[in-house]
């Protein structure tokens, strides 16, 4: 099987010449001072991010040795929390679903560290975009290594210790019942 010889840049046929003088007309180059060649734009390292966001300071305290569970465990979290001065009726309505989720944080599988950090940055990036309902998902402590429910007892110790959590319940058997707690916050006024 033979290929056909394909073009070359310059070998352009003297029929292809003449339709391109053709359609260019009397156009004429630009003179060289005329030019103005657009220079790209500098690309910013892709670790500025980091480095410029700000530090969020650490708030939240598990209120026992990180590695010693048992005498936290021992005390059960509450299931339900609101803030001094406001009504019941406040927690009432948050339990009917009255604010709609406006956000997720899905807490399975970390170890207290790294869900309490997790857990303090979400919260600092609820308030900072205004957010009112979220939902934390700790989950129900089936399959903790340290038995029982350790991650939910936290999570819900370390919500009653932030400042723009009004309350929370447990979520909506849809939403993930007793393993998750529906989280309203304080309006950014």
């Amino acid at each position: 099987m033979k290929k056909t010889p394909t073009s070359k840049p310059g070998n352009i046929s003297p029929d292809d010449a003449a339709l391109f003088r053709a359609a260019v007309g009397t156009v004429q180059p630009l003179p060289e001072q005329s030019r103005i060649i657009p220079q790209p734009a500098p690309r910013k390292p892709l670790f500025v991010q980091a480095v410029t966001k700000p530090a969020i300071p650490d708030t939240l305290s598990d209120g026992c040795a990180a590695q010693n569970f048992s005498d936290f465990a021992d005390h059960d979290a509450p299931e339900e929390y609101l803030s001094d001065g406001l009504s019941r009726m406040t927690l009432r309505k948050l339990k009917r679903g009255n604010w709609p989720i406006q956000d997720s944080l899905d807490l399975h599988g970390n170890n207290s560290d790294a869900a309490r950090k997790l857990l303090q940055e979400f919260l600092h990036e609820a308030t900072q975009r205004e957010l009112r309902c979220v939902l934390v998902i700790h989950g129900k402590g089936l399959n903790s290594r340290e038995g029982g429910a350790v991650l939910r007892k936290l999570a819900r110790h370390w919500l009653t210790q932030h400042t723009r959590v009004l309350g929370y319940c447990d979520a909506q058997p849809k939403d993930g019942g007793s393993g998750a707690a529906l989280v309203l916050l304080k309006a950014n006024r």
